[in-house]
């Protein structure tokens, strides 16, 4: 048995893949305690199928945890207290950082400048210097590193993290700078930038290297509880823990370089969205949204590929920190489930991204909160069962959900409460839009060529109406959709990512020196694999982060051979960059130069003995027919109401229509057309065709 868990904001899945079947679950998230909340949901699971929580956790051989514990420790600023350590005269590189407006406002001159991730009495300078083909320019200083880190233990400080300048080509000065932190402070935790993020620019390398020790002690304490509380409840099988970008790696590693933990639960349903839309068909361009009760992520499948960045913000962009690590590219604005609506100063709809979170919850919950929420909208328009929420394991109270839109909303703009739940929804959808249509361009690709995936438990309230205002021709909602980023874990495969930074141009390719390095990087790659076992099936995939010379900023190209043997080679290289250049930013310059900067070995070791088996549901003819009161085009319209589970397979049916799981609701609109697909979902066309 396999089982793996996804703790959000307001809800914790756990999808368990055993005897042919997932099965999913939600409880509520506890906030205050994380851990709990993956035993509750455990425990939900243990009383369905009639055992205890132990013989449910006994049975189980993977357990693969998406968490946002890292994430969240960064933005509320629960981390270790650290020290920055950099070469003399670059102290300012976190104050400084990487400019830019994207997002902000162009004029607005009251925003204060951005705190460094690491303040200032805290970074100390070692008297050092590596030059670009790391020649030693200045010998480390030995007596005043000592004096430096005398000053770093008065400080108190638990962590420190250590960037001096090139260490990515020459790391000579900064192991040596750990070794003496090790002998002078040897409980703090230590992180070197040239182990964290061997690539160029220092602001990025800096930033990650921080985050990166400022976590080690949250981390290694959260993990730590999650494995021992499991093993007490009689879990004797392995711990992974997936990382952001789309894989996951053993407990333990993840703890050392907790890094790649930050925005490890959203990285899961891309994953998930991609085999999904590959069993379904529907192409090799998907839009993957998860749409869960806090935050509306969203992710790209291109060309079969998940696209990565280096550009993750925790926090607002150029507000936040960035981590300046490859991640899968991923969108989030906060519009989710529990978004609160209100109507501000100056009598406009705001939703989100303020949001009511597990506790209290919205309005319906009927758990003291009295804020009006997108749920609360979708309850009041005859969207959601209140008498089947979670399968009917949570009523939901109707009268609350009025209360807190006619007071919030509809008085304030003088319309029936019923318009004010349509606009609450209405304002969402095109937040969404908005951030689907941030990514799509930023990545090149038309919304209209792609099939959109709808994920989350709040999915189905307005993924049609997206794909319509994005000009999407299909929707797909998996059978596995509620708990989208869950599934993810179960195909995320033990994987680790290699870099190594070797410059070189197109004009003057050095192929003995990026031969070597891929020699290199395949070596770390054999060794991973060695350790993941025997069971494990491991593929190894090289690229290379290249720009025109000059460009500010590179993009990965796969490579099409592990090794480069001649000219050929190098021309083949050159016409994959102009090509997928030519796929992002719409143009190519086939006379310029090309830089290729950090050479990169990805190996992946499938731990999977074949796909997904499908979701359990209660087998059976179509249900009787069944009929609900929904507020559709402005009125209230009689639709029918069908049980996913029963609709026959590959028949089409039109809509308007209400089709429900235990776990979401979905709204096929008026002139759609919907079937379920063997072995994916629930597929919906938004320009009906003739059912004659």
């Amino acid at each position: 048995m396999r089982l793996a868990v996804d703790t959000g904001g307001t809800f914790t899945d756990l999808v368990i893949e055993g005897d042919r079947q997932l099965r999913l679950f939600k409880a509520p998230t506890t906030p205050q305690n994380p851990v709990g909340g993956v035993l509750d949901v455990l425990q939900a699971a243990a009383e369905s199928l009639g055992c205890s929580r132990r013989e449910l956790l006994a049975r189980g051989e993977l357990f693969v945890h998406g968490t946002t514990t890292a994430t969240n420790a960064v933005i509320t600023g629960n981390t270790a207290k650290t020290a920055f350590l950099t070469t003399e005269g670059h102290p300012d590189i976190l104050v400084l950082r990487e400019g830019g407006r994207m997002g902000l406002p162009l004029f607005d001159h009251s925003i204060p400048y951005p705190r460094p991730y690491v303040p200032r009495s805290l970074t100390f300078e070692v008297l050092e210097r590596m030059g670009p083909r790391g020649e030693v320019i200045r010998p480390l200083d030995e007596a005043a590193l000592r004096d430096v880190l005398q000053r770093v233990e008065h400080a108190g400080v638990e962590a420190v993290a250590v960037c001096l300048l090139w260490s990515i080509v020459n790391p000579e000065h900064e192991l040596r700078v750990e070794a003496a932190i090790r002998e002078r402070l040897p409980a703090a935790a230590i992180s070197l930038s040239h182990r964290v993020n061997p690539s160029l620019r220092e602001y990025r390398r800096a930033s990650s290297t921080a985050i990166d020790v400022s976590l080690k002690p949250v981390m290694s304490t959260y993990l730590g509880e999650l494995e021992g509380r499991l093993r007490e409840e009689g879990y004797g099988g392995r711990l992974l823990v997936v990382t952001s970008q789309g894989m996951t790696k053993e407990a333990h590693e993840v703890a050392a370089a907790p890094i790649h933990a930050v925005k490890s639960g959203p990285a899961m349903a891309p994953v998930a969205g991609k085999y999904y839309s590959e069993r379904a068909k529907l192409g090799d361009t998907a839009i993957i949204a998860d749409t869960g009760g806090t935050t509306y992520d969203v992710a790209l499948v291109r060309h079969g590929e998940i696209p990565e960045t280096r550009e993750t913000w925790l926090g607002r962009p150029y507000l936040g920190h960035m981590t300046g690590f490859p991640s899968i590219d991923i969108r989030s604005v906060g519009a989710g489930g529990g978004s609160i609506a209100r109507v501000d100063v100056g009598g406009m709809l705001q939703v989100g991204p303020e949001s009511v979170g597990a506790v209290p919850g919205p309005a319906c919950y009927g758990r003291g909160g009295g804020q009006a929420t997108v749920t609360d909208a979708a309850l009041v328009l005859g969207f959601l069962d209140a008498d089947n929420f979670l399968g009917g394991r949570m009523k939901l109270e109707l009268g609350p959900a009025r209360d807190a839109i006619k007071t919030a909303v509809a008085r304030h703009l003088g319309m029936s409460v019923e318009a004010a739940a349509a606009a609450i929804i209405a304002l969402a959808t095109e937040t969404m839009a908005g951030a689907i249509e941030d990514l799509t361009v930023n990545q090149g690709i038309d919304p209209r060529e792609a099939v959109l995936i709808g994920g989350g438990g709040a999915a189905g309230f307005n993924s049609v109406a997206i794909a319509r205002r994005l000009g999407c021709r299909n929707v797909l909602f998996p059978d596995a959709g509620a708990a989208i980023s869950a599934v993810g874990g179960l195909l995320c495969p033990l994987s680790d990512d290699n870099a190594e930074f070797c410059l070189t141009r197109s004009g003057a390719f050095d192929l003995n020196a990026v031969n070597s390095a891929l020699d290199r990087l395949e070596g770390r790659c054999r060794a991973f694999a060695e350790r993941a076992g025997a069971d494990a099936k491991a593929a190894i995939g090289y690229s290379v982060e290249a720009r025109y010379a000059q460009q500010i900023w590179e993009i990965k190209v796969p490579l099409a051979s592990p090794r480069f043997a001649d000219d050929c080679d190098v021309s083949t290289l050159i016409a994959d960059f102009h090509r997928l250049h030519r796929e992002i930013f719409a143009f190519e310059d086939a006379a310029a130069e090309i830089e290729f900067v950090n050479w990169r070995a990805r190996v992946a070791c499938d731990l999977r003995q074949g796909p997904l088996p499908l979701v359990s549901m209660d087998a059976g003819t179509e249900a009787p027919s069944r009929r609900r009161q929904c507020w559709l085009d402005g009125r209230w319209t009689d639709v029918p109401v069908h049980d996913l589970s029963t609709l026959p397979a590959d028949s089409q049916l039109a809509g308007p229509a209400i089709v429900e799981t235990p776990l979401t609701t979905i709204v096929v609109e008026p002139g759609c057309t919907f079937k379920r697909h063997t072995g994916s979902g629930l597929v919906i066309e938004t320009e009906a065709r003739n059912l004659e």
